[in-house]
């Protein structure tokens, strides 16, 4: 059955490359040029390939990760084939570069929903195959492996990172997370994640035995407690576990690794300023507390096949019913934080190219009232959101809710870019979902792919004052 699913699984890399090379050379030939970031990060490579490695352009404000990985790519692949000329780190040779990250991220998608869902394996294997397919084609992330950016490697590292993580290869997972470091900064959130999931287990072994002494409980161990003297609870322990000299000794022993990271990163910030390389003016820091409404209700869109459901409608309106004060203390203080921490960025405004323009120009800013109209949607978001980690441990789940909290709220710029990650991790946790859902989440990756391809390549403009062709994308 093993073989079998190998073989499919070959097949299924194959085709993907196969469409993925036909699509990448329609999208290169209708946009030759470099197009929007990548007017910083190809005269950057190209400065890397002729060996200039002490040139800098200071508009870019990520590590040289990429450009790094694309000379140890590139140079090889020249001198074998005894390449001359302009072809040579040519934009569509740097653009190539993200669709070998494009089937590394299958087979790592696949990887790890088998690590993942071990339990599940007997008669899971169209399911497994399916799920990683499924992933891959997520639009955000497949869109930008025809052009030069960052986010295909950064993900592919990110996910080796958590592999081996879980193969508990903590020496070679703190190296990668390094390696990704160097490809976006903010990718140290997800490096002490994989550390956080380290002390998350030992935190859930010590609760599972404080929990079974106390015979009084009614909820299960691995239950966020959704109220506030659960919250306490899980306030008071955590703080006695990361006080124990036993416990803090334990947890360092297994996760020292990734603690060098993050000292060599502490190291990094001091001597850089700051975290941001270059230009800083657009990425300024901020308590922008929507940003993790805005990701919460991005995730309910892109997982609504297989998330959503009559009965999950149904928990959350027994949930209502059950504990309404609750609901409304939860409402009432998101009507707060949007109206007192959302912040738009210039670009948001001023940028016609990408979507989430149009999604700000025609929904909040068609009345000031849209955005506190959307909390309800935020508190649903949310709760499915939080209801999707069921069947996951406490602390793990405490884990994971600190890191998106740090990853997205920061972020002054809403720029679905941003969401890939933390997206990607929430949907490899759910449950593995049927082969029906499987199917129509495919479906609806598939076609929104089609639809920004499409649009992208064929809905061109220009602007006022430039002949330059714009085009629409993430």
């Amino acid at each position: 059955m093993e073989k079998f699913e190998g073989y499919i699984f070959t097949a299924l890399c194959s085709t993907n490359f196969l469409i993925s090379c036909l699509l990448f050379s329609r999208v290169t030939r209708e946009q030759r040029e470099p197009y929007m970031d990548e007017i910083f990060h190809v005269p950057q490579a190209q400065k890397y390939c002729h060996g200039k490695f002490n040139e800098w352009d200071p508009m870019i404000t990520t590590l040289p990760g990429l450009y790094l990985v694309t000379v140890g790519v590139i140079k090889p692949v020249v001198w074998l084939a005894d390449l001359t000329g302009e072809v040579v780190c040519s934009t569509a040779m740097l653009r190539f570069i993200n669709l070998l990250f494009n089937c590394g991220n299958l087979y790592l998608l696949y990887l790890l929903i088998c690590k993942l869902h071990l339990r599940e394996k007997t008669r899971t294997t169209s399911r497994r195959v399916l799920s990683a397919l499924s992933l891959s084609t997520f639009p955000v992330l497949y869109f930008f492996n025809f052009l030069y950016y960052t986010d295909a490697g950064s993900t592919f590292f990110i996910l080796f990172t958590y592999l081996m993580t879980l193969y508990g290869c903590h020496k070679a997972s703190a190296l990668l997370g390094l390696c990704s470091i160097l490809f976006r900064q903010t990718n140290i959130i997800w490096v002490a994640f994989c550390a956080g999931t380290l002390v998350a287990a030992k935190m859930d072994e010590a609760w599972r035995v404080e929990h079974t002494k106390k015979r009084d409980e009614k909820s299960p161990p691995s239950q966020v407690p959704l109220s506030f003297s659960g919250a306490k609870k899980v306030m008071l322990f955590s703080l006695e576990f990361l006080t124990s000299p036993s416990h803090v000794k334990a947890v360092l022993l297994v996760a020292w690794p990734y603690a060098a990271v993050a000292v060599c990163f502490l190291v990094f910030v001091v001597l850089n300023d700051g975290i941001v390389v270059g230009d800083r003016t657009s990425h300024e820091a901020c308590l922008n507390f929507p940003q993790l409404f805005y990701f919460f209700s991005f995730s309910l869109f892109f997982s609504l096949p297989v998330s959503l459901c009559y009965h999950r409608i149904l928990r959350f309106l027994q949930a209502l019913k059950k504990q309404p004060f609750f609901f409304l203390l939860v409402t009432i203080l998101c009507f707060l934080l949007v109206w007192k921490f959302t912040f738009v960025h210039k670009y948001l405004l001023a940028d016609n190219r990408h979507f989430p323009f149009y999604v700000w120009k025609r929904l909040f800013q068609r009345h000031e009232l849209v955005r506190f109209l959307l909390v309800p949607v935020y508190v649903f978001a949310g709760w499915n959101f939080l209801d999707s980690f069921k069947s996951r441990s406490l602390f793990w789940s405490l884990a994971f809710l600190a890191c998106l909290l740090v990853s997205t709220v920061p972020q002054k710029l809403l720029e679905f870019r941003y969401f890939i990650v933390p997206y990607l991790m929430y949907r490899l946790h759910m449950p593995l979902p049927s082969l029906p859902r499987l199917i129509v989440e495919f479906l609806l990756y598939t076609a929104v792919n089609a639809a920004t391809i499409y649009i992208f390549i064929t809905k061109t403009f220009h602007w006022p004052h430039s002949t330059a062709t714009q085009r629409f994308m993430w």
